[in-house]
């Protein structure tokens, strides 16, 4: 046996080891329970959102666009995200609490902005958006249905002209 050969302190550690182990063994195993504060609050449930962003004329991923996360619970704001998408169009976001409301706003350069809306569940939730390139201004007056954008993508105002050059101001407007 092996205690035969050590001393009698060593047996002693050996004896007491082995108590412990066997005595809190169950507890290790089983796992602790945490014990907090009395004004300890445990984290609401989130939920994780997966939203893939597509060009809607060919269906490829559309990279680096911004997926804007806007939450609110109740009659209160709770804030509000921006992640970029990554290589395969994806964006993920895991903080938004269960039973929140989420509007989803995408921007990308060359593209519409597209906006969606949804009840969060402590469900995983995926969403697909298609980016579509922007189109004409609405009109009552005539039919600008399907019709590209006269502005191109991403200028907001139109160039202003020129200021006169000295050489015509000089001599005055001609009549």
């Amino acid at each position: 046996m092996i205690f035969a050969s050590t001393s009698p302190r060593a047996r002693g550690f050996v004896a007491a080891g082995l108590f412990s182990v066997l005595t809190f063994a169950p507890a290790l195993l089983h796992g602790q329970q945490e014990v907090h504060g009395r004004k300890y609050k445990p984290p609401p449930a989130t939920a994780h959102i997966v939203v893939t962003v597509q060009k809607g004329f060919n269906g490829k991923p559309l990279v680096n666009a911004a997926v804007i996360f806007h939450a609110t619970k109740g009659d209160g704001d709770t804030g509000n995200m921006e992640v970029k998408t990554n290589n395969e169009g994806q964006a993920t976001m895991d903080f938004i609490e269960a039973g929140s409301h989420v509007t989803v706003q995408v921007i990308a350069n060359g593209f519409a902005t597209d906006a969606e809306e949804f009840d969060v569940t402590t469900d995983d939730k995926n969403l697909l958006v298609k980016m579509q390139r922007p189109q004409a201004q609405v009109s009552q007056y005539q039919n600008n249905e399907g019709k590209d954008a006269t502005v191109q993508p991403g200028v907001q105002e139109r160039a202003k002209p020129a200021p006169p050059s000295p050489a015509t101001a000089a001599t005055g407007p001609t009549h």
